[in-house]
């Protein structure tokens, strides 16, 4: 799917074609500097659609076509010189995405003596033409604000700017995440956990607000697949079972097998709707077939959160949606919760029964037998692992009460400590300010009970993420 809808970004570059006859080779050094954005912008995994230097309205209306035929999802455009803004609209209105300005001057300050030297005013005027980007930019601002087009600015210097690169490289990054959401087959399975309302959402705005489309699915079918599975296919899943876990003696082989079964049984579901993620909850009804399928599935849940398709329990649509952004960013996304507030250390413990996100684990993730699982159907093989210490960053995603979708994130580092060993994901989680500010500024802004937490400071690239899906991003710390 990632390579079939590879993210498309559209770039060019401004000019006045009347500069062009006036001062000889600042077209060409212009254009020089356009192809070294290319350069810079091809190093990403993306499609680039690069249309050059656009000078006059003739060529933006033709630009404007090429962009909407091209499909692009955003575009970066490369203020060279001052350009009139009739060169410009007509470009970016028609391929109605969000647009990146790059306000780069090509060095960090004109050489003033060299400059004053030159001894000709035409050649001065040349020179002060190369070096004039930020010009036109307020013009351009009015002219899209008028338009009602979104657009977002980077100012800085195009050579030896760091930090002007790294910002290029989020939104690159936060427009990949928004195209991954807008292709992703999302399967809902079961039904809710009944009686937790904050979970409960309404799926149309799922997909108004993130793209992308919902698949309906039966645990029936599950079961039905199981039934399918070879012995070759179970013993190749336990071994691999044994690779990527660390298997508590007191895991028995009969469960061992039975989560093989369910985890080949649920990857050829997978395969077969085209799934990029998944939400389930089955409460069961006394037949038995389906509620081992949903009491074994913990490990098959784990293995394929961490090969890029999240899987939530207790159908929790808004969370996978969460682990699908922080997985998409590279971050993980494991499926979490408060347990417990430790005043002593000054740390939130914080996890969940069920999936852990094995590529972000601290270690290698533990198999733990359960006599029960509270709460829900039967017992069996559960996961115990913590979320790689060091910096890490949650991501709840919150319906307001006016129908529309925020994105909730906080900051904070992973750090060692005891856990409860209890079979199910724990962490300790410490924030800047402390913890009391922490719950108290999330819970202020009425999230689930779950979020997702994944490795890295990745808050900024989230706020983009929102700017380019038009949502509210709160940043609490």
């Amino acid at each position: 799917m990632r390579e079939k809808y590879k993210l498309r970004i559209g770039l060019f570059g401004i000019g006045l074609d009347t500069y062009w006859p006036q001062f000889k080779g600042l077209k060409e050094r212009l254009e020089a500097y356009l192809e070294e954005v290319c350069g810079k912008l091809k190093n990403f995994n993306a499609y680039i659609v690069s249309l050059g230097l656009i000078d006059n309205p003739v060529s933006a209306l033709e630009a404007g076509h090429k962009f909407r035929r091209e499909d692009v999802d955003i575009i970066f455009l490369y203020v060279t010189t001052y350009a009139l803004s009739s060169t410009v609209l007509p470009v970016v209105r028609r391929a109605k995405v969000p647009v990146i300005i790059l306000n780069l001057a090509p060095e960090k300050a004109i050489d003033y003596q060299i400059f004053n030297n030159l001894n000709n005013r035409t050649a001065m005027t040349g020179e002060w033409l190369a070096n004039v980007s930020a010009c036109p930019v307020p013009e351009i601002a009015n002219v899209f604000m008028r338009a009602g087009i979104r657009f977002h600015q980077i100012t800085g210097v195009l050579h030896g700017d760091e930090e002007v690169w790294k910002e290029v490289s989020e939104w690159v990054e936060a427009a990949n995440v928004a195209n991954i959401l807008a292709h992703n087959r999302l399967g809902l399975m079961g039904h809710y956990y009944g009686g937790m309302l904050d979970v409960y959402t309404d799926l149309t705005l799922q997909l108004t607000s993130f793209g992308g489309h919902i698949e309906m699915l039966e645990v029936d079918e599950l079961s039905c697949l199981r039934r399918k599975i070879s012995e070759q296919e179970i013993a190749d899943r336990l071994e691999l079972f044994y690779m990527e876990f660390d298997i508590d003696d007191g895991c028995a082989a009969s469960d061992l097998r039975q989560a093989a079964i369910t985890s080949v049984a649920l990857e050829k579901m997978i395969e077969k709707h085209d799934l990029g993620s998944l939400a389930y909850f089955y409460s069961g009804t006394g037949i038995q077939e389906n509620e081992d399928s949903i009491s074994t599935i913990i490990l098959a849940n784990s293995l394929l959160t961490s090969k890029g398709i999240p899987v939530a329990g207790e159908y929790e649509v808004r969370n996978v949606q969460a682990m699908k952004i922080m997985d998409s960013f590279g971050a993980g996304g494991s499926f979490t919760e408060y347990y417990a507030l430790d005043f002593n250390d000054d740390v939130v413990l914080m996890g969940h029964d069920g999936p852990g996100h094995l590529a972000i684990a601290e270690g290698k993730t533990k198999v733990r037998p359960l006599e029960v699982y509270h709460g829900k159907t039967g017992k069996g093989l559960s996961v115990e692992m913590s979320v790689r210490h060091g910096p890490v960053t949650l991501l709840s995603v919150v319906q307001k009460p006016d129908g529309k979708l925020l994105l909730l994130v906080a900051e904070g580092e992973s750090v060692p400590g005891p856990i409860l060993e209890i079979g199910n994901t724990n962490s300790r989680y410490r924030f800047p300010g402390g913890m009391k500010n922490f719950v108290n500024a999330w819970n202020s802004h009425g999230p689930a009970h779950h979020c997702a937490a994944g490795v890295g400071h990745i808050g900024r690239k989230i706020e983009k993420l929102g700017e380019l899906l038009e949502m509210e991003v709160i940043k609490i710390c």
